[in-house]
């Protein structure tokens, strides 16, 4: 790869992990703010999970979008809508104002989601696709680590509308980094042509795998202090996501060369028995040791996938497909970001306790169901 093309890289992966920030510090403060701002306790849930709502209904519109018009024109326009976002935030006194900020923000979430990781995969020659998109997910995953505890963190010293400031800079920050970058993404000519699709068929069980692999993680995420509680256990349930993030971006750098080199059942079947270790470990958890280890497998299970599934949807789509692809990957992963924490509540609150991580086990081997399934007619 030439220095032109190392630099556009650079580029996006920077501007990638700044709009992923900005989201992400505002996702563990919005509803505590919608609730100072006047909202219910109802609504003030409804709008903690407005973003990500708006996005999934966005992402086919998107996804088609991004393989018929230039990647930076929608990048530029998904930072624009971010940053006007934080600027409702900034300005809101009732919570209607909020609802619309968030709208905007899933809007903006879900045009630089799709187009970044497309315009990214444009750059890669098809042989490093899995390490580069690997590259990605890394920036990304960095992001989600940093960004909601220094969000926490500013707020408790400085108030909301301090936080949402930061939130503003980084969507800024990502509408100035991508005017550096030399290719602009056209389109392919050939994409331009073919008839708009909600989703890509091939990607589908893609999907569908991403989303019951999210759906433990995002139930242990929204759930799992509550879990601890329940069960009178003794550990510090704020060890486990910091050492998700360690151990994730450990094995993303570690493993992004063979990304490209084994194939999609290796790095199934992997995960499949990392995460189902995670979750046995979650409900045998009596210690700190057990619940570190229980981070560990939940990285190398959720984790690695996130980035192996991403790069086999851009393979499995072709060239010229490859908006659509990732929006039929994220349309899985925003299904188990939303399912993950209402089955985890129907289970909390309706299923003996020691059921909650039994019940989520579940979802192991029916991702490997659907990959046995599929595996003929989608190549994988």
């Amino acid at each position: 790869m030439n220095r032109t093309g190392s630099k556009n890289i650079s580029l996006i992966l920077a501007a990638s992990f700044f709009y992923m920030a900005g989201s992400m510090l505002v996702t563990p403060l919005i509803v505590g703010f919608s609730a100072q701002s006047g909202a219910s306790a109802t609504l003030a849930g409804t709008i903690g999970g407005l973003m990500n709502l708006c996005s999934l209904f966005c992402r086919p519109a998107v996804g088609n979008l991004a393989d018929r018009v230039s990647k930076y024109r929608l990048s530029m326009i998904g930072a624009g809508m971010m940053a006007l976002a934080c600027v409702g935030y900034m300005l809101a006194q009732r919570a209607w104002v909020i609802v619309l900020a968030r709208i905007a923000n899933g809007l903006g979430f879900a045009c630089c989601s799709v187009c970044m990781s497309t315009w990214m995969s444009s750059l890669l020659p098809k042989e490093k696709i899995g390490s580069g998109m690997g590259l990605y997910g890394t920036m990304n995953a960095l992001a989600m680590a940093v960004a909601p505890a220094a969000g926490v963190r500013v707020y408790q010293l400085a108030g909301y509308r301090t936080a949402f400031g930061i939130a503003l800079a980084c969507a800024v920050l990502t509408g100035v980094i991508i005017q550096f970058v030399s290719d602009r993404g056209l389109p392919e000519r050939s994409a331009v042509r073919t008839r708009p699709q909600l989703a890509d068929r091939r990607v589908l069980p893609i999907s569908l795998i991403i989303m019951l692999f999210a759906i433990p993680y995002c139930a242990t995420q929204s759930y799992l202090i509550s879990y601890t509680q329940a069960r009178q256990l003794s550990v510090s349930v704020s060890l486990f996501f910091p050492f998700y993030a360690a151990v994730l971006l450990t094995l993303r750098l570690s493993l992004r060369r063979l990304f490209d080199r084994l194939p999609f059942r290796r790095f199934l079947f992997a995960g499949a028995a990392s995460a189902l270790a995670a979750i046995g470990l979650l409900s045998e958890m009596k210690s700190n040791a057990l619940l570190l280890l229980a981070a560990a497998f939940m990285a190398g299970g959720y984790g690695v996938m996130c980035s192996v599934c991403q790069s086999t949807a851009i393979v499995l789509a072709g060239k010229e497909h490859r908006g659509l692809a990732n929006s039929t990957y994220y349309i899985g992963l925003d299904l188990g970001m939303t399912l993950g924490p209402f089955l985890g509540g129907l289970l909390y609150g309706r299923a003996d306790i020691r059921l909650f991580y039994p019940a989520l086990l579940l979802t192991v081997p029916a991702a490997l169901l659907v990959y046995f399934l599929s595996r003929r007619a989608s190549r994988l």
